[in-house]
C-alpha cells in the first residue's frame, strides 16, 4: 500500500478547515518544530472533540472525516518530529509520546459511543500533557522570545477545541463538575493569553491585524458560551471554535516564520 506522506495528510487536514498552506520546508527549522509540535496538542484534543460529535449524530460525515484525518496528522508529524534531532530530553519525550498514542488511537479510532467517551478523553488529557512537554522542551532549546510565542499561539488552537470537546461531553449529558471547570479555565486561559500575543513587541502589522480578527471573533463567541443555562448549541459553538483554530493556526505559522 502506497504510503501517505505527512505534508499531503496536511493538506487535507487544513483543507477541511479551509485553513490555507504553503508547502512545508524539507527539513524542519525549529520554527516550524515548534509550531508542528504545538499543534499535536490541538490534535489531541479535536480527536475527542470530533469523537463526541459523531457519537451524538452532529454533522457527522464531517466529523468523521475530520477524526481520520487528525489521526492521520498526528502520527505523520509525530514521525517528523522524531527525525528533528535536538537533545536526549527531546528524543525521552518523543518516545513517551508514541507510547501514549498507540492506546490512545486505538480507542479514539473506534465506533464512537457514550460508554467510551470518557476513556478517550482520559488517554487523550495524558497525551495532551506529553505532547505539551515537547513544546516547552522546543521552546526552551530555541532561547528565543519568538520561540515562546509560537507556543503561546499554538496552545491558542489546543484550546479552541479543548473548549469544543467538553462543550460536546456537556451536551452529550457529562455532568462531571471537573468538565465545566476544565472549560472555565480554557476560556479564562485564552482570554489571557489572546491579551499577551496582542501586545507582545515581536508582532508584525500583519500579525497585529490577524490577531484583531481573532479579538473580534473571539468576543462574539464570549457572548453565548455559558454551559450553565443548560441551552446546547453544539454545531453553532463548532463552528464559532473553528474559525478561531483556522485563524490561530495562521498566526502561529506567522509567528514560526519569525525565527
Amino acid at each position: 500500500m502506497r504510503r501517505v506522506s505527512a505534508k499531503t495528510i496536511l493538506l487535507v487536514l487544513l483543507a477541511l478547515l479551509f485553513i490555507p498552506v504553503q508547502a512545508p520546508a524539507v527539513e524542519l527549522s525549529m520554527g516550524e518544530a515548534i509550531n508542528k509540535a504545538g499543534r499535536q496538542r490541538m490534535l489531541t484534543q479535536r480527536i475527542i472533540k470530533t469523537y463526541c460529535q459523531m457519537g451524538q449524530d452532529i454533522r457527522y460525515r464531517i466529523a468523521k472525516k475530520q477524526r481520520k484525518a487528525s489521526l492521520d496528522l498526528f502520527a505523520a508529524q509525530l514521525a517528523e518530529l522524531k527525525k528533528f534531532k535536538v537533545n536526549s530530553s527531546v528524543t525521552q519525550a518523543l518516545a513517551q509520546v508514541s507510547t501514549l498514542w498507540t492506546p490512545f488511537h486505538q480507542l479514539a479510532a473506534g465506533k464512537p459511543n457514550r460508554a467510551s467517551a470518557e476513556a478517550v478523553r482520559q488517554a487523550g488529557e495524558e497525551l495532551l500533557n506529553a505532547s505539551h512537554r515537547i513544546v516547552v522542551l522546543l521552546e526552551t532549546a530555541s532561547g528565543t522570545s519568538t520561540g515562546k510565542l509560537v507556543n503561546m499561539a499554538g496552545r491558542q488552537r489546543m484550546l479552541s477545541q479543548r473548549m469544543a470537546n467538553l462543550y460536546m461531553l456537556r451536551s452529550w449529558k457529562f455532568q462531571q463538575p471537573l468538565y465545566e471547570s476544565d472549560y472555565k479555565k480554557a476560556v479564562a486561559d485564552f482570554d489571557s493569553a489572546l491579551l499577551q500575543l496582542r501586545t507582545a513587541p515581536e508582532n508584525t502589522p500583519e500579525i497585529d491585524q490577524a490577531l484583531t480578527g481573532v479579538k473580534e471573533q473571539w468576543d462574539l463567541f464570549s457572548l453565548g458560551n455559558n454551559l450553565e443555562d443548560g441551552n446546547f448549541v453544539p454545531s453553532l459553538v463548532i463552528r464559532s471554535l473553528d474559525k478561531i483554530l483556522v485563524a490561530m493556526n495562521k498566526i502561529t505559522g506567522m509567528y514560526a516564520a519569525l525565527m
